[in-house]
């Protein structure tokens, strides 16, 4: 199997996993508040790392370490505490939907930030239709469901802080492998949320996480979504580019409103789903270009 095949297959497991997480985080949410959730989520998720890669090794220069401090803070604590906090506001669809703006924003990202993933026209194109799908599930979540905006303003803003860190980890190296790099970053993300720690009043609840109805998602967040995916979605991101990694990211809407309607029983509205199909149809056009049928037309 050839390198990008492989990085292919790796970004589209990981996403179809994340897909799911947001409705574990909003079952979740009915026991455990936002920032105890990201907590104790990462920290099962570093410990069962070090149990697997138990080396340590010295600091590697206040750059680099800088570059991992940064990881963990886009990538794990600004990411999941903009996310977490939606859930709490708006629909766990509305917060997949909007969140799948990041392959978008690393694509703008990439283009003004790195030398080798620039923005064509074809991705500009797709951006735009994409960016109207946007348009329409925020439409739809403040007006239409007349949900509270802050939470799709905020799931928005955990797409940008996931594309900022796509960006910033195309350029790390990994001279230790992948399991280095994410403990790393779990980490640095874990230091990263002390402050949030101390303002939420966080203190460990042993009989709620015990409780059946937390412990399995926990672990399913933990192991799973984090542990595992992480590492799976690094070594997509190495080996073929962030930006195209990233646009997988688009099928998680899909994946979010089947299991929402599911599990949660959420409403998807026509407005919902138009804003999905706009969001599809991006990214194909950012890969491919116009599908053939629309050049037809546009030719008429």
């Amino acid at each position: 199997m050839s390198p990008a095949l492989a990085g292919h297959l790796l970004a589209l497991f990981a996403v179809s996993v994340w897909g799911t997480t947001f409705v574990s985080t909003k079952l979740l949410l009915t026991q455990l508040g936002p920032v105890e959730i990201l907590f104790d989520r990462f920290l099962l998720a570093w410990l069962v790392l070090w149990l697997i890669h138990p080396v340590w090794r010295r600091p590697e220069g206040w750059r680099r370490e800088l570059h991992y401090l940064a990881l963990g803070a886009f990538g794990v604590t600004l990411y999941f505490l903009t996310e977490n906090y939606a859930l709490t506001m708006t629909q766990a669809s509305n917060v997949g939907l909007l969140v799948s703006s990041a392959p978008l924003l690393t694509a703008l990202f990439a283009h003004f930030f790195t030398r080798d993933e620039r923005l064509s026209r074809t991705l500009l194109a797709g951006s735009l239709i994409a960016f109207a799908g946007v348009g329409l599930v925020m439409f739809n979540g403040s007006v239409v469901l007349r949900l509270n905006p802050l939470g799709d303003l905020l799931a928005l803003c955990a797409g940008a802080m996931w594309a900022v860190y796509s960006i910033l980890l195309r350029r790390m190296n990994q001279p230790h492998g992948l399991l280095y790099l994410t403990r790393k970053v779990f980490f640095y993300g874990l230091l990263t949320m002390l402050p949030a720690l101390w303002l939420s009043g966080y203190r460990l609840a042993g009989p709620v996480l015990a409780s059946t109805a937390v412990w399995p998602q926990l672990l399913f967040l933990g192991l799973i979504a984090s542990a595992l995916c992480y590492v799976v979605w690094n070594a997509a991101v190495q080996r073929i580019g962030a930006v195209k990694a990233s646009n997988y990211i688009y099928l998680i809407p899909a994946i979010t409103m089947l299991t929402a309607v599911l599990v949660l029983g959420e409403r998807i509205t026509p407005l919902s789903m138009a804003g999905a199909a706009l969001i599809v149809l991006g990214v194909y056009v950012a890969e491919h270009g116009l599908p053939k049928w629309l050049r037809l037309r546009a030719a008429e």
